[in-house]
């Protein structure tokens, strides 16, 4: 089963569009999925910021998506810091908690701001559209 971590793109892109990649693969979460999300007390905090900044504070839909991705996520305690490895501090705290967990792919909508990642930590870097085309490959 793939272990995988949301960039903070890809929460914002699903609550965007309910047409999009993004928003598929939170759908995919409450479903079985073959795949499971990590996340760390940091990066959860990242996603509240962000998305609170796009959609507001009073947006229902924030804390109750938040909340079930804590419930089916695997929750990665920091231990190690790999900074800098990259030129985005939010993209540190996906890395790190993708470097702890021995994720299989780190899932985003900015790649080329992980430039390195695969090479150096053997993390696959993909757009959401690219994981759910692997995921469709994976089950045949």
């Amino acid at each position: 089963m793939d272990l995988i971590v949301l960039d903070t793109n890809v929460v914002v892109s699903a609550l965007r569009s309910r047409r999009g990649a993004s928003h598929r693969i939170l759908e995919l979460l409450a479903q079985d999925p073959p795949f499971r999300i990590c996340l760390s007390v940091p990066l959860l905090f990242e996603y509240e910021s962000i998305l609170f900044r796009a959609f507001g504070k009073s947006d229902a839909r924030i804390k109750p998506i938040l909340d079930y991705m804590c419930s089916v996520a695997e929750l990665e305690e920091i231990h190690f810091l790999w900074r800098p490895f990259l030129r985005d501090p939010g993209d540190e705290m996906v890395l790190e908690v993708a470097v702890g967990a021995g994720a299989h792919s780190i899932v985003t909508h900015n790649v080329k701001d992980f430039d390195g990642v695969e090479s150096k930590f053997g993390i696959q870097v993909e757009r959401p559209g690219e994981f759910l085309t692997r995921l469709r490959e994976n089950e045949k």
